[in-house]
């Protein structure tokens, strides 16, 4: 039986989410304390980070801002041209784009930013894209290291001492409490919370012809590298009262669009617009887990008293864990023939990634599906099933 927040819905399964005696979440604990934060001191902690950056003779950018061209980067971009900031905006390319994310990258050049956009090696890139599914269960494995190298190797590069992500997931979504409360982005974050899996860059050399050479923009700048440049990263979030919902509607008022529908597998039409993969993605987490992006999304709006617990769960069965069998328009067989995987290889992967304690299954140990090809969950305690 799976347990669920008796505050929230998120289940016991997710990683590095814990509860306590009253059967409540970390993530909706961290959300509470949220309450006894001195906003205004914040952010004036963050006024005085920022001017200790800015550039003293103008030679060069006050920050740097890893955007993807979504709500939140919007957000970010927004937040620190009204606090008076000359960034750079950089972008790592999405592994496979779709045409509203390149309309609201455009969107963030228009708002006054300098912008630089890195494309690591596409063929090397769904090579990596292909392996990283078969390996860790993560087609989107690539992207999610590279948006965490790229802007760093910039930063050194160009020698931007202060890069400014936007939210810490730790906090937002529940993890180790040491790391929620943390309000820089440091290599050992990275290292533990990036999204690697257990599999390392180096792991990728000598696999589908992949050479050390290959692998220059998903790797991280050395500590003596960092060091020289002084670049550091700060999570706005920690400074700034962060709400998804909030920073669409900003965005929004600024030229972001968003979707003309429900993104399926969500319950919203405002993120993880950008990537056509994240369908996959997200169903993986679901396979693993058993939870996927609606479970996330009814969470959040649960902890801001935008929906009830009751609504939640019904809103769950309803939207998480469908089989991505279109993504923004985009079909399965579309996006697997870019990475040269077919649609049987595919589900074959799925069962093996699939965790059967979380699903039910006949006597031979075959998973159950549904009338539309949906995989059944097991019995639940007072959450989704």
């Amino acid at each position: 039986m799976i347990r669920y927040c008796r505050r929230c819905v998120m289940p016991e399964t997710k990683p590095d989410l814990a509860f306590d005696a009253e059967g409540v979440c970390s993530a909706c604990r961290n959300f509470a304390s949220r309450a006894d934060v001195d906003w205004a001191q914040r952010r004036q902690e963050l006024e005085a980070i920022l001017d200790r950056y800015r550039s003293s003779d103008s030679t060069n950018y006050d920050c740097l801002i890893p955007v993807s061209g979504g709500k939140d980067s919007t957000y970010q971009t927004i937040r620190m041209l009204e606090l008076g900031m000359n960034p750079l905006c950089v972008t790592a390319t999405t592994d496979k784009l779709s045409d509203i994310g390149r309309r609201n990258i455009e969107n963030i050049k228009r708002l006054g930013v300098d912008y630089v956009e890195v494309t690591p090696n596409p063929m090397v890139r769904r090579c990596i894209n292909r392996l990283a599914l078969r390996q860790v269960g993560d087609i989107s494995w690539p992207e999610h290291v590279a948006i965490f190298t790229v802007p760093i190797r910039i930063a050194v590069q160009m020698r931007i001492a202060l890069v400014v992500w936007g939210e810490n997931s730790q906090n937002e979504y529940g993890g180790p409490a040491a790391a929620a409360h943390h309000n820089t982005l440091t290599r050992r974050w990275l290292e533990e919370f990036g999204g690697l899996l257990g599999m390392r860059v180096s792991d990728l050399v000598g696999q589908d012809g992949i050479e050390a050479r290959h692998l220059v923009q998903y790797t991280y700048p050395s500590d003596a590298e960092l060091g020289a440049a002084g670049v550091t990263g700060i999570f706005l979030g920690h400074f700034l009262p962060w709400d998804g919902y909030g920073n669409a509607l900003i965005a929004q008022a600024h030229g972001f669009e968003t979707y003309h529908r429900p993104v399926e597998g969500s319950l919203v039409n405002y993120e993880n617009l950008d990537n056509v993969q994240t369908g996959i993605h997200d169903y993986f987490k679901f396979l693993k887990y058993g939870f996927g992006r609606a479970s996330d999304l009814a969470c959040m709006h649960v902890r801001r008293g935008r929906l009830s617990r009751e609504d939640a769960v019904r809103l769950v069965r309803m939207h998480d864990g469908r089989f991505p069998s279109v993504y923004l328009g985009y079909t399965i067989a579309e996006v697997l023939s870019e990475i040269g995987m077919t649609l049987d290889e595919f589900n074959t992967i799925c069962d093996r990634f699939t965790n059967k304690k979380l699903f039910q299954c006949d006597r031979h140990g075959e998973l159950i599906r549904d009338d539309e090809g949906n995989l059944v969950k097991v019995n639940y305690d007072n959450g989704p099933g």
